[in-house]
């Protein structure tokens, strides 16, 4: 266990107790972290710029929604723009690989339906801010794709890359529990709770906490080779659950598990029999703290989350749409597309058409259908590509038991939470990492000058 890793995750708890203080701070917080990356790349020999780069749009995922919950980004959408602004940095100091260039085609495709919805202009509707917001996470995984393609990265790497995600989803962790400190205060009945998520959206604190449970999984099984390192990725584990599970949002936490179980699965028959058995240990250690944080969850909650988990009202009565609207939603854009089925019906226009339509303002919350609505044909090509590069990036390398978990987190939170945050942008784009399982021997003076 590293001081200097348990002395940043002292000042990331610090920082969570300090925004919830002092909202406005979080606009200095933004400012430092791009500061000291800035300074970080210009320091840094060029053969590692890229990475530095990296680590930024790492650690800008993992705090956006803190800033968003505190009102502390200057611009809402700031995060996924400096995303973007730090994958430019990284494509310039790497260079393009030309098997990335299948993602400039998709960026492309998403331009006809910006000239669409400048035609048809609904009264009312501030077309910029509109095209802006629908278009801001699409471009942001395009670009922080064709940065991360092909990009080599080792284990030491990539455990560094996975605690900049990691630190700030620590302070947002702490500001919840000092935000709402008792979660039976606030629990009602099964809706999606605003209270126990910081008072933001429950649905994008789960995404970003169910994140944070798969990152402190991998450590646990992977990284960790103490008994102190095992021991706190156990306790981090069961806080980001509690919060994640008491936000009343299933999607977030029912990702996380299916990445964890696929992790672990692709880590027990990829190891040798002494291994597994040292696996099998830590797994049922893993599942025994699992389960007391649910028996915590339901206890807090007065039994309320059992039954948002087996669909039931306040009354424990079953609902009869488990997907709580989402699949209406779907069903509207989907018949849009069918509609409009060549250039869809314009870049942010479907909340708008669907209020016309049935008098009900609600956002997507699928990203595939919301981008053949708006895009026609051409969004399916669009999403055709997201869908199987990456497969087929994978059958070519086959090095990355990681692979498949990432491609499950993007895929799942934009189908339940559609491209809110820059998480599953960003973590789309790790599927292309040229992972290598291995630590490479360094001389004193060059890990001294990496660090």
């Amino acid at each position: 266990m590293d001081i200097k890793f348990l002395k940043t995750v002292g000042l990331h708890i610090l920082l969570g107790i300090v925004i919830y203080s002092f909202r406005s701070l979080g606009d200095l917080v933004l400012l430092a972290a791009v500061l000291y990356f800035s300074r970080k790349a210009s320091i840094t020999k060029s053969s590692k710029k890229p990475l530095v780069f990296l680590y930024a749009c790492a650690y800008i995922t993992g705090l956006e929604v803190l800033l968003r919950m505190t009102g502390g980004a200057i611009l809402y959408e700031a995060c996924k723009y400096l995303v973007i602004i730090f994958s430019v940095c990284g494509i310039f100091s790497k260079g393009i690989n030309s098997k990335s260039i299948i993602y400039l085609l998709y960026l492309l495709l998403l331009i006809p339906s910006v000239y669409l919805s400048l035609y048809e202009v609904d009264y009312g509707l501030n077309v910029r801010k509109a095209i802006a917001f629908n278009l801001s996470g699409p471009y942001c995984l395009g670009i922080a794709a064709i940065f991360v393609y092909g990009l080599k990265i080792n284990k030491k790497e990539l455990f560094r890359l996975f605690n900049f995600i990691l630190f700030p989803l620590i302070s947002t962790t702490v500001y919840l529990f000092v935000f709402n400190p008792d979660v039976s205060e606030v629990i009602t009945g099964t809706g999606s709770n605003y209270a126990s998520s910081g008072g933001f959206g429950p649905n994008q604190v789960a995404t970003v906490l169910g994140l944070g449970m798969f990152i402190l999984t991998v450590k646990y099984f992977y990284f960790s080779n103490t008994v102190l390192a095992k021991s706190i990725d156990l306790i981090l584990l069961a806080l980001f659950s509690f919060r994640a599970i008491v936000t009343f949002s299933r999607g977030g936490v029912i990702t996380a598990i299916g990445m964890i179980i696929v992790f672990l699965v692709l880590l027990f028959f990829s190891t040798s029999a002494q291994k597994k058995r040292s696996i099998f240990i830590s797994i049922v250690l893993f599942l025994s703290i699992a389960t007391v944080t649910w028996i915590i969850s339901s206890i807090q909650t007065n039994g309320f989350i059992d039954k948002r988990y087996a669909n039931q009202n306040a009354t424990g009565v079953e609902k009869d749409d488990l997907t709580t609207g989402r699949a209406e939603l779907f069903e509207f854009e989907l018949n849009e597309f069918l509609q409009n089925p060549f250039f869809g019906i314009g870049v942010g226009r479907v909340k708008q058409v669907r209020f016309e339509a049935t008098g009900m303002h609600a956002a997507s919350h699928n990203e595939l259908s919301r981008i053949i609505a708006e895009h026609g044909i051409l969004g399916v090509i669009a999403f055709s590509i997201l869908l199987f590069t990456p497969l087929l990036y994978f059958l070519r390398t086959r090095k990355s038991i990681f692979f498949f978990s990432f491609y499950i987190f993007w895929f799942l939170t934009v189908n339940h939470s559609s491209m809110r945050i820059a998480a599953p942008a960003f973590i789309y784009a790790l599927t292309l990492l040229n992972y290598t399982n291995e630590n490479p021997t360094l001389h004193r003076q060059q890990a001294i000058a990496e660090e």
